[in-house]
């Protein structure tokens, strides 16, 4: 009988889908290269090498209906990991349990034939993965549709880009209903377009109750999609818990943050950016429903005519939040010239829990020239009372009235 448990912002059965105890992965690292075929005649009893353990101790429940994200640097043994579940690799110690149908989408091409059409490759993967033809029928074409190949799906494969090999396989991957579906950091070769309708179908699927595991560099999307997140580093578990709490400690571990760019021909400079309370004090800290303000301080170095001021709030996906600017709320500046400040202030900040970043940006009326655009430089956190769940709180009245 399955017994509901919350993890994250879901509530997800308590039946394991994947379990791994203690389990440790080593591979052998050769310290002398024989080059010639002498070398390895004279020495081929005397090589030495040295074992790296990849994973080590890796004790890990996923469960049913669950979305964990597995981040971590290069080397952490993310990829060896999921390889282990998915049966590629064996364990060297310890021991991994899978309840369910696995779909996954790991190196670049696995699977495929590159003498094969991409049509033809559909079929060769999908028996890889267990699907028979009958069963692959009548998905086949929503497979190609969601590829968007187009013409190329009848291309021998090895002639696609990397964008088109991810297309494909996860395309694949996605399309026949795994009960556990393992995708590797490959979806970072998709561009923009292809990422955020892979996210969707991700979303999906959760909606579905399958059960995800996601390896990815990308820390602030596992935190923006998952259930809980595991950071690995060199082979152990470093943390496992609630996403934003991993992800802000991955960071601050990492020194990372998103570096932001700035561009225009900066006939006028936004100097500074300042984000205050209510009290005009300078924070990078707020909680729902407090007033926010956003003061940029400016120089114009000449005169410049009908300028527009705005500012963009964006989640960890890159996505705007809220924005707006000086035309859009026509607030007319006829001129600028020498220094200056622009004051915007939220009285009651709607966002929930997480972590914005901030554009700023002064430009011409029409949008075609910036001055200067100070891209995502910026951040700040929320802390919400835990009422609401998704990106905003809004008033809601509850009414509740028996019938009869």
């Amino acid at each position: 009988m399955s017994v509901a448990r919350e993890i994250g912002a879901r509530v997800v059965s308590d039946i394991p889908a994947v379990e791994l105890r203690g389990v440790g992965k080593c591979f052998r690292l050769y310290r002398d290269v024989n080059r010639s075929l002498k070398e390895k005649v004279v020495n081929w009893r005397k090589r030495g090498y040295e074992l790296f353990w990849a994973l080590q101790d890796v004790d890990l429940t996923v469960y049913r209906g669950e979305t964990l994200s597995v981040i971590g640097p290069n080397g952490s043994g993310k990829s060896t990991m999921l390889r282990l579940m998915t049966g590629i690799m064996k364990p060297n110690r310890g021991s991994i349990t899978t309840h369910g149908t696995i779909a996954a989408l790991l190196d670049l091409g696995a699977g495929f034939h590159p003498d094969l059409t991409g049509r033809e490759n559909i079929y060769l993967n999908a028996s890889i993965l267990g699907i028979r033809k009958k069963d692959l029928e009548p998905i086949f074409q929503e497979i190609i549709d969601f590829s968007d190949l187009g013409p190329f799906i009848d291309n021998q494969v090895k002639n696609y880009s990397a964008g088109m090999y991810v297309r494909l396989g996860f395309s694949i991957a996605i399309n026949i209903n795994p009960d556990i579906l393992l995708v590797d950091e490959v979806l970072a070769v998709g561009d923009e377009s292809f990422q955020a309708k892979c996210l969707d179908r991700i979303t999906r699927l959760q909606e579905g109750g399958k059960t995800i595991v996601l390896v990815t560099h990308n820390a602030d999307i596992a935190a923006a999609i998952s259930d809980r997140v595991m950071w690995l580093e060199r082979g152990r578990v470093k943390m496992l818990g609630e996403p934003q709490e991993v992800v802000e400690a991955y960071h601050e571990a990492m020194s990372t943050r998103p570096e932001g760019s700035e561009f225009g021909n900066r006939d006028i400079v936004i100097e500074r950016v300042q984000l205050l309370d209510g009290e005009g004090r300078p924070t990078e800290v707020f909680r729902t429903g407090e007033p926010l303000v956003l003061r940029l301080h400016y120089t114009a170095r000449k005169r410049v005519e009908d300028p527009v001021f705005g500012f963009g709030f964006y989640d960890r996906l890159g996505l705007m939040v809220f924005g707006t600017n000086t035309r859009l709320r026509e607030v007319d500046i006829p001129q600028v010239e020498g220094s200056g400040v622009v004051e915007f202030t939220i009285p009651s900040l709607s966002m929930l829990d997480g972590r914005y970043y901030v554009s700023v940006a002064a430009h011409t009326r029409d949008g075609q020239v910036n001055y200067h655009w100070l891209d995502k430089k910026y951040f700040f956190d929320v802390t919400s009372p835990g009422r609401d769940s998704g990106y905003l709180t809004m008033e809601c009245r509850i009414r509740v009235t028996p019938e009869g």
